[in-house]
């Protein structure tokens, strides 16, 4: 009885022309849009049965859209005879242990599932317990200046935010009370996680024009600038114009408003397609009354919505004085293009985008609130722009906990110097809460053990 073939060695017709095949690939993003179509108009109905179909009927799209994305990965690895793929690392063998325990798979489900041998799988597991550097199971490396629970803490907020760099954990453990150098995260994160051109996503440029517009206090320099946020994966398509049209359902366009002194982001508006200059100027309106007084300068690209007679004249009236970015040149709107792309890196990009706009507009309120109130800024020293905004004291100022049992009272710690709360040899526990439950929205604590 021959046996059964594998999905990946099915052969296609061998009739199948040039242009059957790119027929083939049309007809699929084609497909792709009429979906996207349907989702936008089930999405603005009034029925809540049919919006909540919609919501999930695209989360069953994107699972099997990475399926099949893993499918073609794997499929790539089994070409490769076992010996000749690369090791997994320590820590990762840890996780395979701790994943397969989570989905009740049996030795050969898992090793199936992660294209190792059978054997193997369970040598891990008979040996999950030695100790040592070599020991082929890891949760922890030893440290000489830092308990080790300090060092699977730095590790748990590595593996369980991803998107945050050695710096942005210093950052953040500094305003729960722990005080650690980026260097001494780096190091801790090193064989788990290396740090990958983390300094450069990390970058805060600030504005140089050659004339520079300095702020000297909270609401004397906006700055505003519009994008586009894909619904679906991208744009692109086989055919011309080789992209779907930028507006609803294919995207939103997103106006940001951000204060230059703070960093605060000052408000948001959504529209369905491409705004003009009077909607732009009625989004502003809007940020002015809800802070109360309106900035001294403004500044902003030369988009049409703002490089135009109506934008100059609105300005006139309400005693602003327009600015504009330098066409090519570097640094010019610095301040509001990194708030955007942290808006994509750290929201749009890690959830489903929804095609409802009451759903899209409270998905980027939660962003504003987190981003305002819990994330800190490198640009401000790891304050948050609430902080800087209404002059608060900085949660990184606070005493600290110190948990090395050793170290003097007087002897200083990693940057922002604080106190020490209490005596040294503080143990804690890490605390980690979620804004709405947003997985993408991390809030850290340090409780005291008990």
């Amino acid at each position: 009885m021959a046996s059964a073939r594998s999905e990946d060695d099915v052969p296609l017709p061998k009739g199948w022309t040039k242009h059957a095949r790119s027929a083939v690939v049309r007809t699929v993003s084609l497909a792709a849009t009429a979906l996207n179509l349907a989702y936008g108009r089930n999405s603005s109905s009034k029925s809540a049965r049919s919006s909540l179909e919609t919501e999930l009927d695209r989360a069953l799209t994107e699972i099997a859209l990475l399926k099949e994305e893993l499918g073609i990965k794997e499929a790539r690895w089994r070409r490769l005879p076992s010996r000749r793929r690369p090791y997994y690392a320590p820590v990762q063998r840890m996780r395979i242990l701790q994943l397969k325990a989570a989905r009740g798979w049996s030795c050969e489900q898992s090793a199936r599932a992660f294209l190792i041998n059978e054997q193997t799988l369970r040598s891990w597991m008979s040996r999950a317990d030695e100790e040592g550097d070599r020991s082929l199971i890891q949760t922890a490396e030893p440290v000489n200046r830092f308990p080790d629970f300090v060092r699977y803490l730095v590790q748990q907020l590595g593996v369980l935010l991803p998107s945050m760099g050695k710096l942005r954990i210093a950052q953040v453990l500094a305003r729960a009370g722990l005080h650690l150098g980026a260097t001494t995260v780096g190091r801790m994160l090193k064989e788990d996680q290396p740090p990958e051109n983390q300094a450069e996503a990390l970058l805060e440029v600030d504005v140089v024009p050659t004339q520079v517009v300095t702020a000297k206090r909270p609401g004397q320099v906006w700055h505003v600038d519009l994008t586009t946020v894909p619904t679906w994966g991208g744009f692109c398509v086989p055919w011309l114009p080789h992209a779907w049209p930028q507006s609803w359902p294919f995207c939103w366009w997103v106006a940001v408003v951000i204060d230059h002194f703070s960093r605060a982001a000052l408000g948001f508006a959504v529209f369905p397609k491409q705004p003009t200059s009077a909607e732009v100027q009625r989004f502003l309106n809007r940020a002015i009354r809800n802070g109360g007084v309106a900035p001294k300068y403004v500044i902003s690209d030369k988009g049409t919505q703002f490089w135009c007679d109506s934008f100059k004249d609105w300005c006139t009236r309400r005693r602003i004085r327009p600015r504009f970015g330098a066409v090519k040149k570097y640094g010019s709107i610095a301040v509001i293009e990194r708030f955007i792309r942290s808006m994509k890196s750290e929201c749009t990009r890690r959830i489903l985008v929804p095609i409802a706009l009451d759903a899209m507009r409270r998905e980027l309120t939660l962003y504003v609130t987190w981003f305002n109130e819990h994330r800190p800024s490198q640009a401000l020293g790891g304050r948050t722009p609430r902080e800087v905004h209404e002059g608060m004291r900085p949660a990184n100022a606070i005493p600290r906990l110190e948990p090395r049992p050793l170290w003097p009272q007087r002897s200083g710690c990693a940057s922002p110097p604080a106190e020490i709360n209490g005596a040294p040899g503080s143990r804690f526990t890490l605390a980690i809460c979620f804004l709405e439950g947003r997985k993408h929205l991390p809030i850290v604590e340090l409780r005291r053990a008990a």
